[in-house]
């Protein structure tokens, strides 16, 4: 089996493609140890101990290296992990149940229902346009709310922490949805 490697905006962050679905639905982000024992593959990714966050994509896994890791030492114990699961076609999650499981809302901001039009605007440029390219950055972006003219998202995988980030935002993501839904006169990362 091979894994390929792709370097992203954030110099902290590989994305790694093992050449099969790794999500079939959606996407997961895990910050931390704790948020990875829902996953036995980003549990042992962070048992690696320079791990700080793993992202699941459609097709690809990014790893985030902890600040003084050096890629070229924690790449090959990645590849091993990432090997070993893929080869062994384990499970991306454990089995149990949805109690312990919290997912964010989509409209957790309180959208007004006044602007249904423009929210679905928004939403739909993002979906079709932002979410394909942040993807083959390593990452993903979650609509989160609209708030008079302010379109709140939140950045996860690559895109967290990257110091791109907030040009992404502000320059390609705010310049897309002003031009397309001039209702839009900001966008912040949340």
């Amino acid at each position: 089996m091979l894994i390929e490697t792709e370097t992203t905006p954030n110099p902290a962050t590989l994305k790694f493609l093992p050449g099969r679905a790794v999500m079939t639905a959606g996407t997961r982000d895990f910050a931390d140890p704790e948020e990875a024992v829902a996953s036995p593959l980003a549990e042992a990714l962070f048992s690696l101990g320079d791990v700080t966050g793993v992202f699941f994509g459609q097709d690809f896994v990014s790893v985030t290296a902890g600040e003084g890791s050096e890629w070229r030492d924690l790449k090959p114990r990645v590849l091993g992990v990432l090997l070993d699961h893929f080869s062994s076609e384990a499970p991306l999650f454990r089995a149990g149940s949805a109690a312990d499981i919290s997912i964010a809302s989509d409209e957790d901001l309180g959208d007004d229902p006044a602007d249904a039009d423009i929210i679905a605007q928004i939403k739909d440029l993002i979906e079709t346009r932002v979410r394909p390219a942040v993807a083959r950055d390593g990452g993903d972006i979650i609509y989160r709310g609209f708030q008079r003219g302010t379109v709140y998202l939140t950045m996860q995988g690559a895109c967290s922490g990257c110091p791109s980030s907030s040009a992404t935002l502000k320059q390609g993501i705010e310049t897309l949805l002003k031009h397309y839904v001039p209702e839009v006169t900001e966008v912040r990362a949340v």
